[in-house]
């Protein structure tokens, strides 16, 4: 089993930046290729960013590009999405999620791979 724990959501106007943490722990964090994902109120849980158990690679959703970074630190068991420029479609809650990889440079973005979740963190940008 691995625990996640989202944090550092928050009310923010357009433009402001925020950067997201998810703390992992119970198992081998370097392990787990990682990803971060959102739900809209009325909206299906969508993909915005992935990173490699190793963090040589990332992959990010056109709607991010350019303002969404996601990172890794496998000293700290912690993996981080910094957005910049936010917007108010950016407003959901923001979950991230991972996924044993025998690979140390493949990423995932498709929801139904992923095994564990966070519990969310509210991101909530105002015009």
């Amino acid at each position: 089993q691995v625990q996640l724990v989202e944090s550092g959501g928050g009310l923010v106007q357009a433009g402001d930046s925020l950067r997201l943490s998810c703390a992992a722990s119970g198992r081998t964090f370097s392990n787990y290729a990682m990803g971060w994902f959102r739900q809209a109120p009325g909206k299906e849980r969508d993909f915005v960013a992935a990173i490699s158990s190793s963090g040589s690679r990332t992959y990010n959703a056109d709607s991010v590009k350019g303002r969404f970074t996601i990172s890794r630190d496998n000293a700290k068991n912690t993996v981080y999405l910094q957005m910049n420029s936010l917007k108010p479609e950016d407003t959901a809650v923001y979950y991230c999620a991972a996924v044993q990889s025998y690979f140390s440079n493949v990423y995932y973005y498709r929801r139904s791979e992923y095994a564990y979740w966070g519990q969310g963190t509210q991101v909530t940008v105002s015009s």
